[in-house]
């Protein structure tokens, strides 16, 4: 009898099937947007609420403290506006005017804080005035924000405009600060000494290199200080010399429902109430998305 030989087989490769990386990243991606979604819905209805409302939000529309029902959703206050076309109106004006300070603090802190920075160690007189605008940053910084605010709408009174300008200078030292100190840090830079021995001037060296590089800290506050003026808004409205009547505010109007709020009249107050601390928290969440999602 032959005997018949057979080579062992070669181990086989353990079989691994990982799932696809688009697969894997499905539920990070709609966790992140799931995260700013509230945002989102908070911003459209604020585009589109003042056209969609049932009743004029600056008019007398039904009996005064009627409680909410199939025809005045929110109920009416105190004088019979409807609380829920002024709710959803209010928040057109709350978000334009954090929007507004938004874009005012941070561009103009940037500039600032970029001149700041790059001036302060001069020891000519642009120096000095460097070192004298960077305290007085200070100084407007350790002031209480609504005190700030008082007092510029009592010397300009009350507005849209003037509570815009009140906020940026409350909220515009933060910013400034944030850029003075990236700006400290990247000038010391060596690639910035190498630019300079290849014959670069200081202007288009700021311009090409430092300020890219020194505004990102106030770009990714920005979204801190838009929550923050939504909230001072509505404190300013609330102590009465915000927005005046009857233009919808959420600080006005839980102004004015806290009296009706202590006799057991709970809707005019709640609800604006409401939409500020949703708006401010869907601010929030989104902002430490974007915030996530960039440092990873």
């Amino acid at each position: 009898m032959t005997a018949t030989y057979s080579a062992p087989s070669a181990p086989s490769a353990p079989s691994s099937s990982p799932a696809p990386a688009r697969g894997r990243r499905w539920p990070v991606v709609l966790r992140e947007n799931l995260a700013v979604m509230p945002l989102v819905a908070v911003v459209a209805i604020a585009v589109a609420g003042p056209f969609l409302v049932p009743f004029d939000p600056e008019a007398v529309v039904g009996p005064p403290t009627r409680p909410p029902d199939g025809t005045y959703w929110f109920g009416t206050d105190s004088v019979g506006l409807d609380v829920f076309s002024r709710t959803i109106a209010a928040a057109h004006l709350d978000l334009a005017i954090a929007a507004a300070v938004m874009v005012l603090s941070t561009t103009i802190g940037i500039v600032v804080g970029l001149l700041i920075g790059m001036n302060e160690a001069d020891t000519r007189l642009v120096g000095g005035g460097a070192r004298g605008a960077a305290r007085f940053m200070d100084l407007l910084q350790a002031l209480p924000a609504v005190v700030i605010g008082l007092v510029v709408v009592s010397l300009f009174g009350a507005g849209i405009t003037t509570i815009v300008v009140a906020l940026t200078v409350v909220l515009l030292p933060t910013q400034v600060r944030l850029v003075r100190t990236e700006v400290l840090r990247v000038r010391s830079e060596a690639y910035l000494d190498a630019a300079r021995m290849a014959g670069l001037s200081e202007r288009r060296l700021t311009i090409r290199h430092v300020l890219p590089n020194s505004s990102w800290p106030a770009l990714e506050n920005a979204s801190v200080l838009f929550g923050i003026a939504i909230t001072l808004t509505a404190t300013l409205g609330f102590l009465g010399v915000g927005i005046p009547q009857p233009t919808p505010e959420w600080g006005s109007m839980i102004a004015r429902g806290a009296s009706d709020a202590s006799v057991g009249r709970w809707w005019p107050a709640l609800f604006p109430a409401l939409a500020l601390v949703f708006t401010v928290a869907s601010v929030a969440v989104a902002m430490r998305s974007v915030l996530h999602r960039r440092r990873r």
